[in-house]
């Protein structure tokens, strides 16, 4: 399971700064994966649709990025939109930018976790302010579910592309001292195996009881620039990464966050990462 080179990179855009900024962190993975960019401008009345400054934008898009580039112009709401267009065209990744006071837990399945838990490929969401020229360190955040295991792939496949490490963290409930053991020994496992691809990599454990503010925490501690997440809106309740905790990692990091989609399963069966 990889991010596919010859893809595409669907942003989309309403001129805030948020979503001019996603276009420009666009520019270096389009670059290193061979996509086009597809601005996707999407308006809710006639009269809206903005096809001067579309144009304009994505001439300067292509100009500036190297790569080719073309808008879409679609009625409907955004969220909703986002995904069908990245569903028609074979979307490999959508970036969003995301405007600095949206909260998830105000706007729950209406919005932006709504395109978040439908998109069919991962999500790259834009909260902070900062540009990020390019990603040294990648933050994988893991637990012991079979799903975040498909996150590894993603981390190694980007961390060849940047030339970035990647630091493991592990995040477990201070009175579990069984799943601290486990998740000590997977984590180490992790780290062997992403340091086998000649990547740099440490692991970290840390007892917490609110997963997301320490995420986000340690994220920023270590100058990470790109946090990696599994959307797992269907797990139980005891998974630490799964609905709530995922959303609010979105919802409060000033660093980019790409959610992974699971890969679908037939009867519950699970898959190894080959190692």
């Amino acid at each position: 399971m990889q991010l596919k080179e010859r893809g595409i990179i669907l942003i989309p855009i309403d001129f805030t700064k948020q979503s001019l900024l996603a276009i420009k962190q666009s520019y270096n993975l389009a670059k290193y994966t061979h996509s086009k960019l597809v601005l996707l401008h999407v308006y809710e009345k006639s009269g809206e649709e903005s096809y001067e400054a579309l144009n304009k934008l994505t001439k300067q898009t292509e100009q500036e990025s190297g790569v080719p580039c073309e808008f879409m112009n679609v009625k409907g709401d955004i969220y909703d939109e986002t995904d069908k267009v990245a569903e028609e065209i074979g979307a490999t990744l959508i970036i969003a930018g995301l405007e600095s006071h949206m909260k998830f837990r105000n706007i729950i399945g209406s919005s932006a976790s709504k395109l978040i838990r439908k998109a069919p490929c991962p999500v790259i969401t834009i909260r902070g302010n900062e540009h990020r020229d390019g990603c040294e360190n990648i933050l994988l955040p893991l637990d012991l579910s079979v799903e975040t295991r498909e996150k590894v792939d993603y981390a190694v496949q980007f961390a060849h592309f940047f030339g970035a490490s990647v630091r493991i963290l592990g995040v477990f409930d201070p009175a579990d001292a069984n799943y601290e053991n486990k998740l000590l020994a997977y984590t180490h496992q992790v780290k062997q195996f992403i340091k086998s691809k000649g990547i740099s990599c440490t692991n970290k454990s840390i007892a917490a009881e609110d997963v997301a503010a320490t995420v986000v925490e340690y994220a920023n501690k270590i100058e990470t620039d790109l946090i990696m997440i599994m959307n797992k809106p269907n797990l139980g309740v005891t998974e630490f990464f799964a609905g709530t905790d995922a959303q609010r990692i979105v919802d409060v990091s000033n660093v980019p966050v790409m959610t992974i989609q699971p890969m679908k399963r037939e009867g519950g069966m699970s898959f190894g990462m080959g190692y």
